[in-house]
């Protein structure tokens, strides 16, 4: 067992009290504040009366204030802050930061679909030993895997008791552990308490399905994530009006699949995300808001992004990399999306959802499918795919993805090896490198993808070819996703704005200095 880990250093730590005393959103997920009177430790943005100095310790992560022996707090729930922004780490030549990071992903899983929820599963995955792996992720985190994963479990268990009215067998399921007495075990050795203790009353009647709040870093363009999505939502999974999207999603856990509703609404004045999930899917609820996390890019940190960005795309402050709820429903639409329109690609969608997607009842009106599922489309025959205007070359991509799916030789989530997923998708006919950038962007949440054969990229960086694009993308690395989408921003606007001559001056210099 580690020693408890350190907090953070003194001079940080007055940075850190200051944030806190303002209640500082855009500080949230990056830090928690243990209060040693109290013996619980909270969010930058809690509204509790703000301890005194000598009072405070600091932590990055909510897993080594729990292992220094703080509980979370029951006002702001730690559970529900933005997760650490650690995307730069991707960046680095560092493989034990690498390692470090790729474990935490993993472990982050709430579904344990890519792990089974061990860490010695998390080891295999990484073809490293248990005890490697414990060196990393405790030089790299302050705490061992076991005490990482724990918390995770326990923080994910208390949101579900919180939050539904699921019985503590299926919570205690849910959130990873082995069985109830462990779950019970576990939470009177970390919290002090039963879990019963910490259950809500139950949702007001004519509710429809559990509501969370989700918190994010401002600033946050929520007209730009939302223009998106509305831009290529398709008929029956999914919809946008106003500030709400609302969709289907199916979701695996364990041995079953659960299928239901979402619908996220934007609390701006808040900086929260209203959620409410299906009741069907309260059994996977972590892992429903981890989707949804990833959906809206909710865990961004603007200030390292726009540090790097601003000054290309002044413009863009707060703009974000959309995600996915499924990384298979994500690669095929951008197997559709290849050489066509938004438009085209949309109406291909909807073509396919209405052949090979599952009906789902739902109380929201047009919404009632499924995407096809990888065993659906693998089944589907040429002449089906055809019939739909999709052409020999996509049915071969959307065949061979969903064969190597089925089969588990594609993972495509943020836990997979970016290069290997992406030589992978590249070796499947009718892929290529713009459909596998794109899909390591949006599916893996790769945060220093760049698809520079787009044309519509290259258009608005003004430069002629893939090649030149990719010399003018080499000052915004390891953001150039966001650098993307800044880009698509600014080029799908009504009148250019001005960041675009600024985005061609810095590929005009990038082009020089190369």
């Amino acid at each position: 067992m580690p020693p408890p880990p350190a907090p953070i250093d003194a001079t940080e730590s007055d940075a850190c009290y200051l944030a806190m005393k303002t209640h500082d959103a855009r500080f949230d997920g990056r830090f928690f504040t243990a209060v040693t009177s109290t013996g619980i430790y909270c969010r930058p943005v809690c509204r509790v009366k703000t301890p005194r100095r000598e009072n405070c310790r600091f932590y990055r992560h909510a897993a080594q204030a729990e292992a220094a022996g703080f509980r979370p707090c029951l006002r702001c729930r730690p559970e529900l802050a933005p997760r650490p922004d650690e995307a730069a780490v991707w960046s680095t030549a560092d493989a034990s930061r690498l390692l470090g990071l790729q474990a935490a992903r993993l472990m982050d899983d709430p579904a344990g679909s890519a792990t089974g929820g061990s860490v010695a599963a998390v080891a295999r995955r990484l073809g490293v030993s248990e005890r490697h792996l414990r060196r990393i992720v405790e030089a790299q985190f302050g705490v061992s895997p076991l005490q990482y994963l724990q918390t995770r479990r326990l923080l994910a268990a208390k949101q579900l008791i919180a939050d539904t009215t699921l019985p503590m067998t299926e919570v205690a399921m849910a959130s990873g552990f082995a069985s109830v007495r462990r779950f019970n075990a576990a939470f009177v050795s970390h919290y002090g308490l039963n879990p019963s203790a910490l259950r809500r009353a139950g949702p007001a009647p004519g509710t429809q399905g559990i509501r969370v709040r989700l918190g994010w870093r401002p600033p946050y363009d929520v007209a730009a994530m939302l223009g998106f999505f509305a831009r290529r939502a398709i008929p029956g999974v999914e919809q946008v009006a106003g500030d709400r999207l609302a969709r289907t999603v199916r979701v695996g856990h364990g041995a079953q699949t659960r299928a239901g509703w979402l619908s996220a609404r934007f609390d701006v004045a808040a900086g929260e995300l209203e959620l409410s999930v299906d009741d069907a899917l309260a059994p996977v609820l972590p892992a429903v808001i981890a989707r949804v996390r990833a959906l809206f890019d909710l865990d961004a940190d603007p200030a390292a992004i726009d540090a790097a960005l601003h000054a290309a795309f002044p413009l863009g402050d707060g703009v974000r990399v959309p995600g996915a709820v499924d990384g298979f429903e994500l690669a095929v639409r951008a197997v559709l999306g290849q050489q066509v329109t938004v438009a085209a690609a949309r109406t291909l969608g909807a073509r396919l959802v209405q052949a090979f997607g599952e009906p789902l009842a739902t109380p929201i009106p047009g919404l009632d499918r499924l995407f096809p599922t990888p065993a659906a489309l693998a089944a589907a025959s040429g002449d089906a795919l055809g019939r739909l205007g999709i052409v020999r070359q996509r049915q071969a991509a959307l065949q061979a993805l969903a064969h190597e799916t089925l089969e588990g030789r594609l993972a495509l989530h943020p836990g997979a090896d970016v290069a290997r997923t992406c030589a992978a998708l590249q070796a499947l006919p009718g892929i290529g490198d713009w459909t596998a950038q794109y899909i390591a962007m949006r599916a893996l949440r790769w945060p220093d993808a760049f698809p520079a054969g787009d044309v519509a990229l290259q258009k608005a960086l003004e430069v002629t070819g893939a090649r030149a694009a990719a010399q003018a993308s080499e000052a915004w690395r390891p953001w150039r996703s966001y650098a993307v989408l800044r880009a698509w921003h600014a080029a799908a606007a009504a009148s250019p704005p001005p960041a675009i001559n600024s985005i061609a001056a810095c590929a005009r210099l990038a082009g020089a200095a190369a």
